[in-house]
């Protein structure tokens, strides 16, 4: 009896909750999309060429060709891997967001420069930097700030001199590396000859351990203040022997126009005496 008006009743509610299932999936297809897109920005991302375990802030970029420090290590990672790569030098504030930062493998790179202050940034939590197996010949306090981490230095061609002897003794070195830093080069003493005649010189230090040197009594900040001493008197010596030399020839060439002026006066007629009345008047008593 009433079965057209029920069917047309029955079909426009299944119509109602069709449409109702279509805004619903709808609503929720753009909310799943901006959920995502909210956690993409705020989600930490691993730099390229690089594979971060999250759970424990460890960042892994070893043997990935990388030629510089790269971009956008997270900030909370505690241990940094770089090793054997192709770095050549580390920019002032390349680890300065990385305040917990524990642990930085730089060992086996080809890194011949560190810029001032390239170090310095990292916290108060770091407890080993590794810089072996890379082409480090000068080093400096500077460098380095503060740090009070284990540090690893050997296989390096070390140029012995007065700022790396006092490195050594502001860093805490794993003593178990130590005696892997050798001096490639070193400053020349008084007794080698002329600092200036042979630039290309290793010294007589080249080829032995840096600890055995300084435990053996060798003090390369003497050696360094004694070659500058006589580096001092020799460039007075000769700064004072031109000022001589300047004086003697400035009084020979004023003798000399002293001389000619004398003998140009001489040279001169003696002016005539022309007869003055008085003598007129003296002639006539």
């Amino acid at each position: 009896m009433c079965t057209g008006r029920c069917e047309e009743r029955r079909s426009g509610f299944s119509g109602r909750r069709q449409r109702g299932k279509g805004v619903d999936l709808q609503s929720w297809l753009r909310v799943s999309l901006l959920l995502s897109a909210l956690w993409g920005q705020v989600s930490p991302r691993c730099p390229d060429s690089c594979h971060c375990a999250w759970d424990t802030a460890t960042v892994v970029c070893s043997e990935a060709g990388l030629r510089e420090i790269p971009e956008g290590i997270p900030p909370e990672t505690v241990s940094l891997h770089l090793e054997r790569n192709y770095i050549r030098n580390i920019p002032e504030g390349a680890f300065s967001d990385l305040v917990h930062l524990r642990d930085l493998h730089l060992s086996h790179n080809r890194i011949d420069s560190l810029a001032s202050g390239a170090l310095r940034h990292l916290g108060p939590e770091l407890r080993l930097l590794d810089l072996s197996h890379n082409q480090l010949r000068q080093a400096s306090r500077e460098e380095f700030g503060s740090t009070r981490a284990k540090t690893r230095l050997y296989h390096n061609p070390w140029h012995c001199d007065c700022a790396l002897q006092e490195l050594m003794e502001t860093l805490n070195l794993e003593p178990e590396t130590v005696n892997g830093i050798v001096c490639e080069s070193s400053v020349r003493g008084l007794g080698e000859g002329s600092r200036w005649e042979d630039p290309g010189s290793q010294g007589e230090n080249a080829g032995q351990q840096l600890v055995k040197l300084l435990d053996s009594g060798v003090n390369f900040c003497s050696l360094q203040r004694k070659t500058t001493d006589v580096a001092m008197l020799v460039t007075m010596f000769v700064w004072f022997f031109m000022v001589i030399v300047y004086v003697v020839y400035y009084v020979r060439q004023n003798q000399a126009e002293a001389r000619r002026h004398l003998e140009y006066l001489k040279s001169l007629p003696s002016p005539r005496k022309t007869p003055t009345e008085t003598d007129t008047l003296s002639t006539g008593f």
